[in-house]
């Protein structure tokens, strides 16, 4: 997904880790410690600035959306820095309707994150499988309701990092989580 100087000063972020308190299921719950390449951390970061200028870019954007077949013209970027640390956990869901493309791009290297891949499922209840995970590896989906994924509860030795890439339309009310939230996407 990236050259390797990008990747590593992507994977060299250093934001605050959360704090679990025993509580997952869901990242919302955990909003408080989220982090995201919004504008402050696009100017204070290049390797931010560098990821969202891409995904901002028209022919980008075209080359997504001619590719996977959603209509994103007038939407806007969101990327957040996932850290996902021991006792966290995702229930399965599908993307809310507001997200038009999630792109999960996957950094940390740790002991056994090659383990530490999302979890796919054909239902809520069905288990189907778990995409791969190693620096710059990716999964991408156009959400809808049969894009059931989720993370199952396993042990996670230092911090699971991950880039989660959405396209969301102009309903998305949380505008300080954009990239540039004042710059709808154009496609070339």
């Amino acid at each position: 997904m990236f050259p390797t100087d990008l990747l590593n000063d992507i994977q060299s972020l250093d934001f605050p880790k959360p704090e679990l308190d025993g509580v997952s299921g869901t990242r919302e719950v955990h909003n408080k410690s989220r982090h995201y390449f919004d504008q402050p951390n696009i100017a204070r970061y290049d390797c931010c600035a560098s990821v969202a200028e891409a995904f901002q870019d028209p022919a980008v954007a075209s080359t997504i959306q001619d590719t996977f077949k959603t209509d994103i013209e007038g939407s806007s970027l969101r990327i957040e820095f996932a850290q996902d640390i021991d006792g966290f956990w995702l229930e399965p869901h599908t993307d809310i309707g507001v997200k038009l493309f999630t792109l999960l791009i996957y950094l940390s290297d740790g002991p056994g994150h090659e383990e530490l891949g999302t979890d796919i499922y054909v239902s809520r209840e069905e288990h189907f499988g778990r995409s791969p995970f190693a620096p710059n590896y990716a999964m991408i989906f156009v959400p809808s309701n049969n894009t059931w994924h989720g993370f199952e509860k396993r042990p996670i030795q230092g911090v699971r990092k991950s880039l989660i890439i959405n396209y969301v339309t102009p309903e998305w009310r949380a505008r300080e989580q954009l990239a540039f939230p004042d710059q709808p996407i154009t496609v070339a």
